[in-house]
């Protein structure tokens, strides 16, 4: 065996180890990952909005325009937790009608030989 038979016989794979999958994740996980972690952020923001709108009603001192400002603040962080918490209950609910589980994203995977 001559040396270019032996170059040709080594198998090369050119594909990197862990395409598609990010340190054990794969790409859904990170969506549903991603998901949950905007809800929790946005439900947190929410909830600070609301606590600095009371603290600022409180330290007013009586003045109106300030006592409105922090009503609106509230009023606008209550609507945002409604529509946090309305959106989750929509897709807790389509999960348990439909049976598609939005929170547990999944990709398909295509099997089959190419051609046909």
């Amino acid at each position: 065996m001559n040396l270019l038979s032996t170059v040709l016989a080594v198998d090369v794979n050119l594909q990197p180890e862990g395409t598609g999958n990010f340190g054990g994740a794969s790409i859904a996980d990170l969506i549903t990952w991603a998901i949950t972690a905007i809800i929790v952020v946005a439900g947190l923001i929410f909830f600070f909005m609301l606590v600095i709108g009371g603290l600022k009603w409180i330290l007013s001192g009586g003045d109106k325009g300030q006592t409105e400002a922090a009503r609106s603040q509230i009023t606008a962080a209550l609507v945002g937790l409604v529509v946090l918490f309305s959106a989750w209950a929509i897709t807790n609910l389509i999960q348990t009608v439909f049976g598609i589980e939005i929170l547990n994203f999944t990709v398909p995977v295509l099997t089959g030989t190419a051609g046909g």
